[in-house]
């Protein structure tokens, strides 16, 4: 579990979110939406302990995150960030990258960890392309790597900031399907979506962010319900619902 208590952070003196109070359920999918500027991105990095917060605390595993060490942290919850450069390497080499926090000072893999990023890359159908230059990728393709990455790293946490952005519509509901499947591994999942389509069809939770601070955090359908994403986004909502498994689908249109 990891909670965020009282938690007002930024840039350069400037507050961008103010008074966070939020916990994280295990073992879930948490999807941080709003417009943009409202602090989505401020609030999953203060999580991550990527960004130090003016005010208030981070509990992880009733712990301030504070007190765990650089290596001891990266064990236990994980990060991508939505722009990244693009790598000279290879897919093996930086889903190996994920192994780093349980190396020694040296850094050579031992024979565990080569088994578990050979599975890992395996497990996420990357295996034809496991000695192929990042550069050589889609973009739907190195978002796998990237996610395999983190599944070698093996954090009971993970935060994915916007993982499908610029990928194809193909690619988006790969990458969320895989996020899924994630959930199923047991992991606690926390992200940011735009699509709001998609942050409430595949969502166990949802974190309405607007000025920097949170709205509403409930159930996908309680939050549809409450007609606060309506009102913050300036648009008008409507739910399609399907006789069979498949999930609610959600329209938007302008008011």
């Amino acid at each position: 579990m990891i909670k965020l208590k009282n938690i007002t952070a930024g840039y350069n003196n400037v507050e961008v979110t103010k008074n966070i109070n939020i916990a994280f359920e295990e073992a879930s999918i948490t999807t941080i939406i709003g417009k943009n500027g409202c602090g989505k991105t401020t609030l999953l990095k203060t999580a991550a302990n990527i960004l130090k917060a003016f005010k208030g605390e981070v509990i992880l595993k009733d712990r301030n995150i504070s007190s765990f060490s650089n290596k001891e942290l990266a064990k236990k919850l994980s990060f991508l960030p939505q722009i990244r450069k693009v790598p000279n390497i290879t897919v093996y080499n930086l889903v190996m990258h994920g192994r780093y926090p349980y190396l020694d000072f040296l850094r050579v893999p031992q024979q565990k960890d080569k088994e578990i990023v050979q599975k890992t890359i395996e497990d996420m159908a990357l295996g034809k392309y496991i000695n192929k230059n990042i550069y050589e990728l889609s973009g739907g393709q190195r978002q796998k790597v990237y996610i395999a990455m983190l599944l070698a790293q093996d954090t009971d946490i993970i935060f994915l900031d916007e993982p499908t952005t610029y990928l194809d519509i193909n690619h988006q509901l790969e990458i969320l399907e895989i996020i899924k499947r994630l959930k199923k591994m047991g992991k606690t999942i926390v992200m940011v979506l735009h699509d709001l389509n998609n942050a409430l069809s595949y969502s166990d939770k949802i974190c309405l962010m607007d000025k920097g601070e949170i709205v509403i955090y409930d159930s996908p359908e309680k939050v549809f319900e409450s007609r606060e994403i309506d009102r913050v986004f300036k648009v008008y909502s409507s739910q399609i619902t399907f006789e069979d498994e498949m999930p609610k689908q959600y329209l938007f249109n302008l008011k």
